[in-house]
């Protein structure tokens, strides 16, 4: 095969787990017709194009349109973090605790445990919600609005991840954890009827959820979300209003 059939590609390290086995080294030549474009030549090496940021070719920027010639060297690297988009999420049916732990800290969150693949898209796309998956294959849906691969195999590093590249605005103890509907302050007396004795006695800040009425009060597990927002905050001190 001529040099002429093919391109260069160079895949930045931090997207380099996305590649078959094959792709993931420093350069490797890739065949090419001088029809595809960069955004599909980055998808067949398997970086979804959510997850792809700058793309040069022969060193010079180019847009994922871009029909680049034989013979080129293309360079592909991740997405600036933080990353410019609306800091509104749905995720999917495996991200449960994930969207328990964004919700604690205010981010606007949807989540259900029984949506499908397509249910998930058009909610993107319908209330301008990134979707947040470890799904690749939903990734490269044609159809989907905006999306991000989230990395890490326990929440907290998820949770880490999503804050680092899309920087929300948190406003903790601001969100009901089921629903993710906001929490309003109510007296004690509202809600007495609707706690047990030990709760009366040990607390008295309650809140309720403007949705779906469920009651909050700051009690013995208070000290493990604390954790977990301090722990947002110290590792991404940038992250914006309110946090």
């Amino acid at each position: 095969m001529t040099p002429e059939a093919t391109v260069l590609v160079r895949i930045d390290p931090e997207l380099r787990f996305f590649a078959a086995p094959r792709h993931r080294v420093e350069q490797f030549e890739l065949p090419y017709d001088g029809t595809a474009t960069l955004g599909h030549l980055a998808e067949s090496v398997g970086v979804p194009l959510t997850e792809v940021g700058r793309l040069l070719v022969d060193g010079v920027p180019a847009g994922p349109g871009h029909q680049p010639r034989p013979g080129a060297t293309i360079d592909i690297g991740p997405v600036e973090r933080p990353q410019p988009v609306a800091a509104r999420f749905v995720l999917d049916v495996h991200l449960g605790k994930l969207a328990r732990r964004l919700r604690l800290l205010g981010v606007d969150t949807a989540y259900r445990n029984d949506s499908a693949d397509d249910e998930l898209i058009a909610q993107a796309e319908r209330e301008r919600r990134v979707l947040l998956t470890q799904d690749r294959g939903i990734l490269r849906r044609r159809a989907l609005w905006a999306g991000a691969y989230v990395r890490g195999a326990d929440p907290a590093q998820q949770l880490a991840d999503v804050i680092g590249r899309f920087a929300p605005p948190l406003a903790p103890w601001t969100r009901c954890t089921s629903c993710n509907g906001p929490l309003i302050e109510v007296s004690k007396k509202d809600v007495i009827a609707e706690i047990e004795s030990g709760t009366r006695r040990h607390y008295d800040e309650y809140a309720r959820c403007g949705d779906c009425g469920q009651v909050y009060w700051r009690g013995a597990h208070a000290r493990r979300i604390n954790a977990i927002i301090r722990a947002a905050r110290l590792s991404h001190p940038g992250i914006g209003p309110g946090a």
